[in-house]
């Protein structure tokens, strides 16, 4: 039996999730935003992201070296990240430091004091950051593919912004825009590992319970109707192309998702799944060759990236077409639709003995369905899917009008 959690609402619109386990040595906490990327008007670009590493920066009550010092101190880590839909930032101590761990993360959440100096300081580092990522080929297909997957929409943009939005942002300016984000009915708290209950709740509700409601921030949604940008090429100093290859697919709520866990993981997630095994082994066409498959609330995208020699890219391509050809044609055997549901969901088990794995799954499982998804129905979920819903959702995927692909070729 894989361990459960438990939500509670406050009445200020907070969710607060408990997800025990009495033989933990560690305790996790974290807080889950939704405010993220896709959240930001043109002109606010970046600013999620920035508000992220600011918060690391110091408050009213500690310096940025006292947050460090309060966490690593007792053993422990912490960190952050932004997503289109969200920004997360968490700590994870020994089990008998959860009254510090949830302190310093909510005077993090509500007293960020975004110093003028660290703050001209930060932007210089993210601005390295957004340089660092444009170096990288293959971060540049990809940001290039979500361009052409997602026109006239924020997700189809850095999440770290650009310099233009950047260089006019102050510290006034992400004050402002964190009192219309950092809102109780847009956030989570989870706690996981081994904790005292009433313990952890009364720690969270001390600190966050009194803060008023307020209305989350939406979003414009992804119109459908606006096609995507078929292709991409742009040139740079490499020696090797660069190639992200995707389809514009549908949201995180479509009963569809499971199948398509189950396609991507046959596809593209492993060394034996069939992009690897015909590109790489049997080709010899890449070092490296994989897929992933996003969900955002009312779309999503599949897509393939790979590094490939130039002069054989276009051949790359025709054998993975042909693979993508292969899988909408035939449905998988019964052996290979078995070996690739017991990957996932051993590699599931796997990691939810960690409670930091259960942070991540339960506050982004609320934060996504407004719902605690037990473990077991998630387990139920793939199990269920069978080979001709393999073969449907790789058709319904797979749509020639939603496909893009997006080069990064030798100049």
């Amino acid at each position: 039996m894989l361990p459960v959690a438990e939500m509670e609402e406050l009445p200020n619109g907070l969710r607060i999730v408990y997800a025990n386990d009495a033989h933990a040595e560690s305790v996790s906490f974290g807080l889950f935003v939704a405010s993220g990327s896709r959240h930001e008007a043109p002109a606010d670009a970046g600013a999620s992201h920035f508000i992220e590493h600011m918060l690391f920066k110091g408050t009213k009550r500690r310096s940025a070296l006292a947050i460090t010092q309060a966490v690593e101190g007792r053993g422990g880590n912490f960190n952050a990240w932004t997503s289109e839909e969200g920004t997360c930032f968490y700590a994870y101590l020994p089990a008998d430091s959860i009254a510090v761990t949830v302190d310093v993360l909510c005077d993090m959440y509500l007293n960020a004091a975004l110093p003028a100096a660290e703050f001209a300081r930060e932007r210089r580092v993210i601005l390295e950051e957004i340089k660092m990522y444009d170096d990288e080929p293959d971060s540049v297909a990809s940001e290039n593919l979500s361009r052409l997957l997602f026109p006239n929409n924020a997700l189809g943009l850095p999440i770290a912004g650009g310099a233009e939005t950047l260089q006019k942002m102050t510290p006034a300016y992400l004050r402002r825009y964190m009192r219309r984000g950092y809102v109780p009915a847009a956030t989570v708290a989870v706690v996981a590992g081994r904790f005292d209950r009433a313990t952890a709740r009364r720690l969270i509700v001390s600190r966050l319970g009194r803060l008023p409601k307020a209305p989350a921030r939406t979003f414009m949604p992804v119109d459908e109707a606006t096609p995507v940008i078929p292709e991409m090429r742009v040139a740079r100093q490499i020696q090797q192309t660069q190639l992200a290859l995707g389809y514009r697919t549908f949201g995180v709520s479509d009963p569809r998702r499971h199948a398509a866990v189950v396609f991507d993981t046959l596809m593209g997630r492993t060394m034996s799944s069939r992009l690897f095994q015909s590109v790489r082994e049997k080709h010899g066409l890449s070092y490296d060759i994989r897929s992933q498959l996003q969900f955002f609330t009312e779309t999503g995208g599949w897509c393939v990236t790979a590094g490939l020699d130039a002069s054989r890219a276009e051949k790359a391509l025709k054998v993975i077409d042909g693979e993508l050809d292969r899988i909408c044609q035939r449905k998988p055997t019964a052996s290979e639709l078995g070996r690739t549901k017991e990957y996932i969901l051993g590699n599931f088990r796997l990691g939810f003995e960690q409670p930091r794995t259960r942070l991540f799954y339960f506050g982004l499982g609320v934060l996504t369905h407004g719902r605690i998804v037990p473990p077991e129905e998630a387990v139920a979920q793939i199990e269920s899917v069978s080979a001709e819903d393999v073969l449907s959702v790789a058709r319904d995927i797979l749509n020639p009008a939603n496909r893009a692909v997006s080069w990064v070729v030798p100049k």
